[in-house]
């Protein structure tokens, strides 16, 4: 068995991420697209390349621009360095929690606020560690 290309785990990182940030499950997605919800677990896990007439499709889906799917250009990393931090970023926001913080924070309008936010969530963090 083939192993997948960095690029397209990224994509499907990005498919997964912006899917449970939707909170739209692999089902309706693949529903959506005329295909099954383990065609889109393939596309997801990067076992599967996503064609470009189904990135296009999937981006009128989520309401977002194509290159919400690949890297950006001035990115400073490889491609397979930032699919760990979207990874991990994706598995949080498939936890309940994660969406409830995402949610919330993303209403704090006061900069401020929000660094303080980022600050206590941080000093938490480092508390924990500790014990």
């Amino acid at each position: 068995m083939k192993t997948p290309l960095p690029t397209d785990i990224y994509v499907g990182s990005r498919i997964r991420l912006q899917r449970t940030f939707l909170q739209m499950s692999q089902t309706v997605l693949g529903e959506r697209l005329g295909i099954t919800f383990q065609q889109v677990q393939k596309y997801e896990n990067g076992k599967n390349r996503v064609s470009p007439s189904r990135i296009l499709q999937i981006s009128e889906i989520f309401k977002v621009p194509i290159s919400f799917f690949f890297p950006d250009g001035r990115q400073t990393e490889p491609v397979s360095q930032s699919i760990e931090g979207s990874d991990e970023l994706s598995l949080f926001l498939q936890t309940a929690e994660g969406r409830e913080l995402n949610h919330a924070f993303r209403r704090i309008r006061d900069p401020k606020v929000r660094r303080a936010v980022v600050a206590l969530a941080k000093s938490m963090a480092k508390a924990s560690e500790v014990r």
